[in-house]
């Protein structure tokens, strides 16, 4: 990997402010309920060749026990 990062400038992490979160705005990640990730979750998936999209989205609502599961766009395959 240190042949790919030859000649490149050493990167700094620049904090412009650092605050507490406030908990009436919502959760830190790692308290955040499990219902909440659910409720607003995006799965990116690289569908295989076989299963039908709409037996993804049957799959995902049985397996994750939610009604509203949809996709976005084409999950075909190439």
């Amino acid at each position: 990997m240190e042949k790919y990062l030859k000649g490149t400038e050493k990167r700094e992490i620049f904090i412009k402010d650092e605050e507490d979160t406030n908990p009436d705005y919502g959760w830190k990640p790692e308290e955040r309920p499990i219902e909440v990730y659910l409720k607003y979750v995006a799965i990116n998936l690289d569908k295989p060749v076989g299963p039908s999209s709409h037996e993804i989205v049957a799959w995902l609502r049985r397996l994750l026990g939610i009604e509203k599961v949809a996709h976005a766009g084409t999950l075909e395959g190439c």
